[in-house]
């Protein structure tokens, strides 16, 4: 995702449906078991040591990497090179259900974002087992589910498991920059995600605290992303002279003015509901704040304290600074500076009027705010009521006795927004599970996954493909 994931809103509901045994996997003996956990581990430690990094991307060499896996397997599959000349690709692959119900998607993306090894305890590709960690870029966002998913490919084959859906396996180029593969196979290749129903990539967070899983959260909705440029205009001129009107000054003027401005807090329904729903188990100084929101939202004192509180981005819009440009050379005032805002804003917002109110904040001719690309999405969301929550739902009760199945609200970008625009249900789900710590090096330094969740989570995952998609 282009962003590390926040703290997730998660809130409880009930779903029943009838489901045929979703433990596929207590039918397979311990000794196959054990040797596809022995695979997921050889093959995601194989995955990671490919650099996908994006930019450039590379995903050419991860589509190899799968059809190889595909064509020994004798799962059908192709893969797309939409950009030759930049090593960009697609790779689809799809094992055939009897028709009886609309297809499955599993969905990865196969970039990965930048890294600095020089911060990294180990190269970044070098897939190193260390005190029962895997260490690379994409352990976590998302090499290790693109593995998974491709272990439910090879398990479904190889054990002959009936199904009444397709399952549709897709990875895809650039999610990390600009979302071209998945753009390109809208746009080119609709017809091989066959009218497919349901739809499972990244998203999802499953919380481990104290060796127990807390929750498990589904990614249903998200925020929209709206990326901003500032840009000022000033005289140039040579560093020993310094000028006040300068590009940089104003920019750094400019810059103040917006991380210093606060948006409105707002408290949308769903963040209502699942504060009243969690209230009972909080602290009883949080049990307060959740039970009295709707006051404390109004107050001074407490919407300067919720800037540095959990509930932050899921009250109100958000403002990162995360790219500054002048100047190539110290001794050189630039005639332009320019900086790149990173906004998320809450489901219903207009990114014109969030616009026109940081250009007023910024309130300078010289200073020019504009979106970096026309391409706004809306926020979108899935419904909870559906036959997948409620496999996954099972499958969790299987794993994880008495830990709540929830759908969340996430800051993060997922390509989930362009699939539920073709009216499939898409959730964010991770068959994996992760302490607080291990999830903040998403996109960070030393990110990492345990061995112990990499020979568990196909399983997990498996048996969710097979509650919803196999034959009753």
């Amino acid at each position: 995702m282009r962003s590390s994931l926040t703290k997730l809103l998660v809130i409880c509901i009930l779903a029943t449906f009838p489901l045929a045994a979703v433990s596929q996997s207590k039918s397979i003996s311990s000794e196959r078991l054990e040797k596809y956990s022995d695979l997921a581990v050889e093959w995601l430690q194989e995955y990671l040591r490919i650099d996908t990094t994006n930019p450039p991307g590379n995903e050419t060499l991860a589509a190899d990497f799968f059809k190889k896996f595909f064509d020994k397997e004798g799962i059908e599959n192709q893969v797309f090179e939409f950009d030759p000349a930049h090593h960009r690709a697609n790779i689809w692959a799809r094992i055939r259900g009897n028709g009886a119900k609309r297809p499955l998607i599993l969905l990865n993306h196969m970039d990965v974002v930048t890294s600095d090894p020089a911060r990294w305890s180990f190269p970044p590709f070098s897939a190193k087992i260390v005190n029962g960690s895997m260490y690379g870029r994409g352990a976590q966002d998302m090499k290790n589910e693109g593995l998974a998913q491709l272990m439910v490919m090879v398990m479904l084959k190889r054990e002959s498991v009936p199904l009444d859906r397709d399952v549709i396996f897709l990875g895809t180029a650039d999610e990390e920059v600009d979302g071209k593969g998945t753009d390109w196979m809208i746009a080119n290749k609709r017809d091989l995600l066959g009218n497919a129903e349901f739809l499972l990539t990244e998203g999802g967070y499953n919380l481990l605290e104290k060796g127990k899983v807390k929750y498990i959260a589904l990614d249903v909705a998200e925020k929209s992303t709206l990326w901003l440029r500032v840009k000022a205009q000033g005289k140039p001129g040579h560093g020993s002279q310094p000028l006040a009107e300068s590009a940089p000054n104003r920019l750094v003027h400019a810059l103040a003015k917006i991380i210093n401005y606060q948006t409105e807090l707002k408290l949308t329904p769903v963040v209502e509901e699942y504060l009243n729903l969690m209230a009972p188990f909080q602290t009883p100084e949080r049990a307060r704040i959740y039970r009295n929101i709707k006051i404390l939202i109004k107050q001074p004192g407490f919407r300067a304290a919720v800037a540095s509180d959990e509930l932050n981005p899921q009250l109100r819009d958000t403002i990162s600074l995360t790219m500054l440009n002048g100047s190539r050379q110290t001794n050189v005032i630039p005639g332009e500076a320019t900086a790149n805002l990173d906004v998320r804003l809450l489901p219903g917002e207009d990114p014109q009027v969030f616009l026109t109110t940081i250009r007023q904040v910024v309130a300078d001719r010289n200073v020019v705010i504009e979106p970096e690309s026309k391409d706004f999405r809306i926020s979108n969301s899935s419904p909870t009521n559906t036959e997948l929550f409620a496999a996954i739902r099972k499958v969790a009760g299987d794993y994880f006795p008495g830990t709540p199945v929830v759908p969340s609200l996430t800051s993060g970008y997922t390509e989930n927004q362009r699939y539920r625009g073709l009216g499939i249900v898409c959730y964010g789900f991770s068959p994996y599970a992760a302490t607080q710590e291990e999830s903040t090096t998403e996109h960070g330094d030393d990110e990492r996954i345990r061995v112990e969740e990499v020979r568990r989570g196909p399983r997990v995952l498996f048996d969710v493909v097979v509650g919803v998609a196999g034959a009753h």
